[in-house]
């Protein structure tokens, strides 16, 4: 179950870029789901399910790394869907917003600006996973600082005051 659960149902065997398979796969799922959902609950429900995906997957890349004998094996991608969807929390439904999120994301966690290379020291499933939260918070907050300064046009309707 750790095994599925850390690589996301086998995502993090894709190649290339496992973590940005995870990361693309985590934003179609919530934008199919999330239409389902008021705009004004839909934050709350990526609320819920960063903090779903986040216990989950301390847990499992855990599990994950000591079998693997790694800090931080590439196989283990849970940690890009909790900071992908950490990075979509309050963002319109709309592919704009969407992909600047995604891009956002994907770029701190590949670059790890400061101190995000320093949480992955932290010990085994919490290294795994701290730092791609940080860089989730680093793009939800540029994306909404975006949407916020009206970069993309007018505010759009279904977003957070």
């Amino acid at each position: 179950m750790a095994w599925l659960i850390a690589t996301c149902g086998g995502l993090g065997h894709m190649q290339p870029g496992p973590g940005t398979w995870a990361s693309g796969a985590t934003l179609l799922l919530w934008w199919v789901l999330a239409r389902y959902l008021t705009p004004n609950s839909q934050w709350m429900a990526a609320l819920l399910a960063v903090a779903l995906i986040s216990v989950l997957g301390v847990w499992a890349a855990t599990s994950v790394a000591r079998a693997a004998g790694s800090p931080d094996p590439s196989v283990v991608v849970i940690d890009e869907a909790a900071g992908q969807m950490l990075a979509l929390i309050a963002v319109p439904l709309q592919w704009k917003y969407l992909i600047v999120s995604f891009i956002l994301f994907r770029s701190f966690d590949i670059f790890k600006p400061p101190p995000l290379r320093r949480l992955e020291r932290f010990p085994g499933g919490w290294g795994i996973m701290l730092d791609d939260w940080g860089a989730g918070l680093y793009a939800l907050v540029v994306v909404q600082l975006l949407i916020h300064s009206r970069v993309f046009g007018p505010f759009p309707s279904s977003a957070l005051v």
